[in-house]
């Protein structure tokens, strides 16, 4: 199978890591030729510069969030099979995919998990299946990945809390929180200085890209000022509210 991966970041090179085999050639392109290079020589692939003008029978696009719907486009003509994407939202992607490439095999992939922590769970979009794109969810699982399918909405519905809540909170605490002597943690606190640490090791443009795509972080905001402005009887309701 004759494989390209658009994007030579940590999530293009999980997907050709855990999805092309031996008998696969792989294909890296990036803007950032030295990240294609070193992609490439990780799996025996090689690089190509954009614009390129070759087909494959399965091409993944692996680039950050704002820019997955007009690269779809732009590599459009170069899918003679399949058609994925592994940018961490769905709806954008899937709509963008079914106009650029009607004809194409079409599915979207998010890995709930850092490339480090492989495997995991794998939300799956299959909007338009085919033998590559089986080949793909077969590869994938057996791997060792827990195939969650879902739909663009139900996923992107559900990335407003695990993502962009989740981080709005853990980010918040960072925010306001002190130093404490460490004689002084709760396990309470200490779980969430090491979220915080988690969280604070990543790229600033991933966590800024998920803000800026899925909403969450406003009603993160709104029940800590109903919880900071309650009283006893009200804190209290909530407190049981969430039993």
């Amino acid at each position: 199978m004759r494989i390209l991966v658009v994007g030579a970041g940590a999530m293009g090179r999980w997907f050709a890591e855990s999805v092309a085999t031996d008998d696969d050639a792989v294909a890296f392109a990036d803007t950032d030729e030295r990240a294609a290079q070193s992609a490439a020589n990780g799996v025996g692939g090689r690089t190509l510069t954009p614009p390129v003008d070759e087909s494959f029978d399965l091409v993944c696009i692996a680039v950050p969030l704002p820019a997955a719907e007009s690269v779809i486009d732009q590599y459009a003509e170069t899918v003679e099979g399949a058609l994925c994407d592994v940018t961490g939202s769905m709806a954008g992607p899937i709509e963008a995919m079914r106009a650029s490439v009607p004809d194409a095999e079409r599915m979207s992939l998010h890995p709930l998990f850092a490339p480090e922590n492989a495997p995991g769970n794998l939300a799956v979009v299959t909007d338009a299946d085919g033998p590559i794109a089986e080949t793909v969810r077969d590869r994938l699982a057996a791997g060792g990945n827990d195939l969650v399918e879902t739909t663009p909405d139900e996923h992107d519905e559900a990335m407003e809390t695990v993502q962009a809540g989740a981080h709005t909170a853990v980010l918040a605490f960072a925010l306001a929180a002190d130093d404490v002597p460490e004689a002084f943690q709760t396990p309470i606190s200490e779980g969430l200085f090491d979220l915080v640490e988690q969280v604070t090791g990543g790229e600033a443009r991933v966590y800024a890209d998920i803000q800026s795509a899925f909403d969450g972080a406003d009603n993160v905001a709104a029940a800590a000022r109903e919880i900071a402005d309650a009283d006893d009887e009200a804190f209290t309701a909530l407190y049981e509210g969430l039993r």
